[in-house]
């Protein structure tokens, strides 16, 4: 369990729960979620001299369940938020270890869009993070502040940018988690582009279907979970203009709304972007089923007009086959190649029509 104090423009490292939160700042409490119940009653302990209340028990089951969706609640002392971030690459590997190998190699991003939950509760002068094992997000502020924390004679260096309430500090991890999925959403553009140029390459034969259900299926997701972070921090912004952050001069409080729009703009980018991507995949396997059923058109039209050129000819060897004692030109030496002459002067008529007719062209795809 990580203890930060934060002062005005000052951080310090501690080694114990202070017993009282600092006048001008508040205390930052990281743990990793593995570590909550061993932890449970020193930070219980916490939340009392410090914010003023314990947690509920059904709010610290939200902090211990590592499957909980995107969420919003409230208390009279206290915010709970859970924000589910973007896996990092080595945790998506630990995850898919020993798991068949992606049926469609270019579509490998999609694969990997697994997510954590991270919650945070958020008092006046406290803030409690609980964070997956190994988060990348608390250890790059963690990592920032160590190099930041530069001591003389026992004394914090000032630092300018610091996070000034525990609002911002959490508004400034959930930006850096929403800005994966930005990254994350190029990602996917560039490969869904790459699949969709397969789909429409001239003569294609494709058979990634079973991707293109696992692509299909990991938009949806993607789509719903965006969905609920907006909602999540949506409603935190709205309580947050409703009751302000108390010890907040106006301005802070004025970057603290803009920092959270901000974030929530960011979710918005990344769900426009899934819902163009799957609309463009939906239009792109319906031009793709169009071009294949336009491709077979031309096939079965051609094949009639064949079929047309050669039953006249069908039914002359018909008449010419009939058994009769007596017909015309059966007995003439002459028959036989006015009979052939026949036939090739209608398949040449026939054909000459359906080329002008442009039964006969040959397809373009």
């Amino acid at each position: 369990m990580q203890i930060v104090e934060f002062t005005r423009g000052t951080l310090r490292f501690l080694d114990g729960v202070p017993m009282h939160p600092p006048g001008d700042g508040f205390v930052w409490i990281f743990l990793d979620r593995h570590k909550l119940r061993e932890s449970l009653p020193a930070l219980q302990a916490a939340a009392q001299h410090l914010g003023g209340s314990t947690l509920l028990d059904l709010h610290v089951k939200d902090l211990d369940n590592a499957s909980h969706p995107s969420h919003y609640d409230y208390t009279s002392i206290y915010d709970l938020v859970v924000f589910r971030r973007l896996a990092s690459p080595e945790e998506v590997d630990r995850e898919l270890k020993g798991h068949a190998p992606f049926a469609a190699p270019e579509l490998a991003s999609f694969y990997r869009i697994r997510t954590r939950a991270v919650a945070f509760v958020v008092y006046d002068r406290l803030l409690v993070s609980v964070h997956p094992d190994g988060c990348f997000t608390a250890r790059s502020f963690i990592s920032r502040y160590l190099s930041d924390a530069v001591q003389s004679d026992g004394l914090p260096a000032n630092r300018s940018r610091l996070p000034t309430s525990p609002s911002d500090l959490m508004l400034r991890m959930v930006n850096v988690m929403v800005d994966s999925y930005l990254e994350l959403r190029k990602q996917l553009s560039t490969e869904l582009d790459r699949w969709q140029h397969e789909l429409l390459r001239p003569g294609s034969d494709f058979r990634g279907w079973g991707g293109l259900m696992v692509a299909r299926r990991e938009l949806h997701m993607l789509e719903d979970l965006c969905e609920e972070q907006n909602d999540a921090m949506q409603e935190w912004l709205d309580t947050a203009r409703e009751q302000p952050p108390p010890g907040l001069s106006q301005s802070e409080r004025d970057g603290l709304i803009a920092r959270a729009r901000d974030v929530i703009e960011h979710i918005q980018r990344v769900v426009h972007q899934v819902r163009r991507m799957e609309e463009g995949a939906e239009s792109v396997v319906q031009i793709h089923f169009s071009a294949q059923s336009n491709r077979t058109n031309n096939i079965m039209r051609t094949l009639t007009a064949l079929t047309a050129i050669f039953l006249p000819l069908n039914l002359i060897t018909g008449v010419f086959g009939m058994n009769f004692a007596a017909m015309p030109l059966l007995r003439d030496p002459t028959g036989f190649w006015l009979a052939i002459g026949a036939m090739l002067a209608i398949a040449i008529g026939l054909g000459l029509v359906f080329w002008r007719k442009h039964y006969l062209e040959r397809s373009t795809r």
